[in-house]
Formats: C-alpha cells, sequence, structure tokens
C-alpha cells in the first residue's frame, strides 16, 4: 500500500505540474534531460533512451542511489535499450528486442541487468522475477569528473562494442560483442551466385578480416574491370597487394590510384594512395 501511495502521489505531481504549466502556456526545462543514443553494431542497431540526472554537490554512489539498490540507471522512466539483432552482453546471449535496463551500484561490483518490463518508472516495480540477464562488472575511478549522469558507446568495431556509464567519478565498461562473420560469409556466397556480383565490397571484408588474400586480389582486380577510373578501387587493391608483399604491385596500382585522383581534383585519395607508396618502399 504505501508503494502504491508513493506512485499515485508522483503521478498526481506530475499530473498537477503539467496541468499547470498547460494553462499558463509556461514550459520549463526538464530537471533530468531525455537523450537517446542509437549506434549500429556488427549487422543491427542498439538504441537507448534514458534521462540524465546532474549530481547538484550531492555525493552520489552510496548515498543518493544506495549501494545493493535496484538503480533505473539514469532518472524517470527507466532507461531502455534495444537490440535489433543478437549480441552477447558480458559474454551472455541476448536476444532482439526491447529491454529496460536496471543496475545495483556498489562499491566494488556492479550487476547490470536486462528486464523484459522496458516500460517502467523508475524501479519502483521492478520485477526480479523479469530479469532475462544479470552480469557482474566492475567499476572505475574516473580522474574526471561527471556533473551530468553520461552513457555512451565507445571502441565500436565490426563485431566489439562498450557501452560505458559514467558519473561522478565512477565509470562501469559493459563489453558487447556480436557473431556476424559466418552469417555474412553466406551472403558473400549467395551474392556472388547473382548477376550483379559486389566484387568491392565482398573484397574489402576479405582483407579486413583476415581471409583468402588471394581471392581479395582476384575480386579487386573484377571491381577494377567495371570502374576503370576509381581511385578509390585503386587503393584498397595496392592494399591487398602490399598484404601479400607484392610492394612493387603495390607502388604501381597506387600510382594508378594517385594519377585517378589527380584528374578527380580528390585530395583525400591523392593522399592515401601515396601513403601506400610510402609503406612499400
Amino acid at each position: 500500500m504505501k508503494k502504491l501511495y508513493t506512485l499515485v502521489c508522483i503521478a498526481l505531481a506530475l499530473g498537477g505540474a503539467t496541468t499547470v504549466q498547460a494553462q499558463n502556456g509556461l514550459k520549463l526545462p526538464q530537471a533530468s534531460t531525455a537523450q537517446t543514443l542509437t549506434q549500429e553494431f556488427g549487422l543491427g542497431k542498439i538504441t537507448l533512451n534514458y534521462s540524465r540526472p546532474n549530481t547538484k554537490g550531492r555525493k552520489i554512489f552510496g548515498a543518493l542511489e544506495p549501494y545493493g539498490a535496484v538503480w533505473r540507471t539514469g532518472a524517470n522512466s527507466a532507461t531502455t535499450i534495444t537490440f535489433t539483432d543478437e549480441v552477447m552482453l558480458e559474454g551472455q546471449k541476448v536476444l532482439p528486442g526491447e529491454y529496460a535496463l536496471f543496475t545495483i551500484p556498489d562499491a566494488k561490483e556492479w550487476t547490470i541487468i536486462l528486464n523484459k518490463a522496458a516500460k517502467q518508472w523508475g524501479a519502483y516495480e521492478y520485477k526480479q522475477a523479469e530479469d532475462v540477464l544479470r552480469v557482474s562488472v566492475k567499476p572505475a575511478k574516473s580522474a574526471a569528473f561527471t556533473e551530468t549522469f553520461t552513457a555512451q558507446f565507445a571502441n565500436v568495431a565490426a563485431t566489439t562494442a562498450e557501452l560505458v556509464l559514467a558519473w561522478e567519478n565512477t565509470a562501469v565498461t559493459v563489453h558487447l560483442k556480436t557473431d556476424i562473420d559466418t552469417r555474412i560469409m553466406a551472403n558473400i556466397d549467395e551474392a556472388m551466385k547473382g548477376d550483379k556480383k559486389p566484387y568491392f565490397s565482398a573484397a574489402q571484408y576479405y582483407f579486413e578480416n583476415g581471409k583468402d588474400l588471394n581471392k581479395a586480389l582476384e575480386w579487386m582486380n573484377e571491381a577494377e574491370k567495371s570502374a576503370p577510373k576509381a581511385y578509390y578501387i585503386r587503393y584498397w587493391k595496392a592494399r591487398v597487394q602490399l598484404k601479400k608483399g607484392d610492394k612493387a604491385g603495390a607502388i604501381a596500382t597506387a600510382k594508378q590510384g594517385v594519377a585517378l585522383a589527380k584528374e578527380a581534383k580528390n585530395d583525400e585519395y591523392i593522399r592515401l594512395n601515396e601513403s601506400i607508396i610510402a609503406q612499400a618502399k
């Protein structure tokens, strides 16, 4: 009953404030501003919706946000995180979907929680029975002070990324991973059966992911035939040749790339092709 009474009071207060503002035509800034982050990751996207409280001179973790208690990971409504593709979060599989992102801060260890009940106010109605994942991570002491609670995606690569939560002098890093190589290789094999073969993009993937360089070079040659003026193809072909150990071939290809880039007045690819020449000498 006490919890219900608290929720009713919150709702009435918020509703009353909204009504007064509407009647007076007054719009005020939110105490905790909302932010939405969308990060492309692997073959999908991750979207984070959260509100950002400020310290305002207060002690946060272990005080305003008690150790050992479930936290909404922000302010206002519970923070939500949406995955459009399957990922691994700290080694645990997460299926596509929208989840509430709760945390349990502690001095030496944080618990990261994904909960099925994505739409809820704060953590007042949190139920552990609806958790789909719980993992533990170590918090770090940050030298820089963070006044406004901040979430960001960092160190984003093709198959790995980090979600970093920072507030006050505490930073927590959550590691994300996705296994997409098998699907991409299958997609490439299937696409190569069609009329419009993705020679260039397939060769790039082979080059960047440690695949067959002979096949990558073969596909770069095919891409070059269909776009003889493409200085960017020369650049990537030269990179493949250099990785294969063919320095003379890389220099010759990159020189063609420089000439084509100069003709197109593209300074960026003049520099990039020249960088291959310098590396190969």
